[in-house]
């Protein structure tokens, strides 16, 4: 693939999230989070599946940097689970939780990778939620008071934060449309959880300053989709504003100082949260790097008896598509290229992108995913581009090390660039996990 060259200096990892690979959900003092009481409600997932054991990464951390080594990679960005460190979500510390992800981190330093952590990938424990969850503003206070613990234990050794990944899913998909943790369905609980995650971000990011014992690069992790009409009709472009505001612009423009989009304000009316001024000056606390995770586009189609935001997604049936979206590269130079122009973070990373395929062993033990290659091919290509047009792009992580449970989709569908084996739980790499070891390794001389 030829292209603009990545920097020397370009971070090359894959992720991953505590629920999704962990298992262990019952041991060492572990609490109960928002996904262990979703997952076993009969009907919401998928498959019938639970992250009870998952990949059982608590167990066999040490086997996935070692699959992080064998890729040739030098980074790896996970999540603690906040259910580990306070059970309650507030009050006591699980001292064995952090625990654990000490020794993790030191393993991870010792092989040469560097730690990138995520303080919240959706696991909420399950008490905050009993008091209403991302509805209240107490849990964006308790929320910088576990940031604060995890940065005491281990902020001398990682350097690199998230907050939050992908504020949106937890506001819309857990609040509003349903479908996640915990499976609320009223627009205004889940505009109010927006806000209120966003301030529980800008509250940690000031508390990890004053606890850190170094000085730290703190960043967030939103999932942003460029979103374009489906035609030039003034309605389709209506729907395509309105949906770019609902997923992307009202979280970027508070993040960058400007408030909430005012004509998301006035398009919500009485849902849309009441935020003062000190509310916005918190969210917009300094960042050090924007996270960015990319999978899909958006093309909108108006759809007035739609709920809100009353736009439809019109896929091209031309372009490939994955067991669940269509494929659209070009999406990722665009948002990367809107984010340079428009918004003032610096740098950025490509914190997920990855698809799903429905990946077998073959008869020769191999996983021959050539679509994922394909897939991962013609996006670092678009970074490519990205780079030679000047957007400050520091490093990619692939989504994800490991086939995982999958969220409302439970064990079916696979995204990893290593096999999982969900009943030995045995891990192989796939074809494409070693097109990315060889293409790291070119990109390095």
């Amino acid at each position: 693939m030829a292209g603009e060259r990545f920097p020397a200096d370009f971070v090359w990892g894959a992720a991953t999230a505590a629920y999704q690979i962990e298992g262990a959900v019952r041991e060492d003092g572990r609490g109960v989070s928002i996904w262990d009481t979703f997952s076993h409600t009969p009907g919401k997932i998928a498959d019938g599946t639970t992250g009870d054991v998952a990949c059982d990464s608590y167990h066999r951390y040490g086997e996935d940097i070692g699959l992080l080594n064998a890729l040739g990679m030098n980074a790896y960005r996970f999540s603690i689970a906040w259910p580990r460190i306070v059970p309650l979500g507030a009050g006591p510390i699980n001292q064995a939780g952090l625990d654990h992800y000490s020794r993790m981190v030191d393993a991870l330093l010792g092989a040469g990778l560097q730690p990138f952590v995520t303080l919240y990938h959706w696991d909420l424990p399950q008490p905050l939620e009993d008091r209403l969850g991302w509805g209240s503003r107490a849990t964006a206070t308790v929320f910088a008071e576990y940031a604060d613990i995890v940065v005491r234990q281990l902020g001398d050794r990682v350097t690199h934060w998230a907050t939050l990944n992908e504020p949106w899913c937890s506001a819309m998909l857990g609040y509003y449309l349903g479908v996640h943790a915990p499976g609320h369905t009223d627009l205004k609980r889940g505009l109010e959880a927006s806000h209120n995650l966003l301030l529980g971000h800008g509250l940690a990011v000031q508390a990890m300053r004053a606890a850190a014992p170094q000085p730290l690069q703190i960043g967030i992790v939103l999932n942003l989709t460029p979103t374009y009409p489906a035609s030039d009709s003034p309605e389709d472009v209506a729907a395509a504003r309105r949906f770019d505001g609902f997923v992307n612009r009202w979280f970027l423009d508070p993040l960058a100082g400007r408030g909430y989009p005012q004509d998301m304000l006035d398009y919500y009316g009485a849902a849309a949260p009441q935020a003062n001024p000190e509310d916005l000056t918190q969210i917009a606390a300094p960042l050090d790097w924007l996270g960015v995770n990319y999978y899909e586009r958006m093309r909108a189609v108006d759809a007035p008896d739609a709920s809100l935001p009353q736009a439809q997604r019109l896929d091209d049936p031309d372009l490939p598509h994955t067991a669940d979206r269509e494929v659209y590269p070009e999406g990722l130079y665009d948002i990367l290229l809107r984010l340079h122009n428009d918004y003032p973070f610096r740098p950025l990373y490509i914190t997920q992108n990855g698809c799903a395929l429905h990946d077998e062993i073959a008869e020769d033990g191999g996983i021959h995913d050539g679509q994922r290659q394909a897939f991962f091919e013609a996006h670092l290509a678009q970074l490519q581009r990205a780079l030679a047009a000047g957007v400050p792009l520091k490093g990619y992580f692939a989504w994800s090390l490991l086939d995982n449970f999958e969220w409302a989709m439970g064990l079916s569908m696979r995204y990893g660039i290593c096999y999982t084996n969900f009943e030995t739980l045995e891990r192989r790499i796939k074809d494409s996990g070693y097109w990315l070891r060889d293409f790291i390794a070119g990109q390095r001389g």
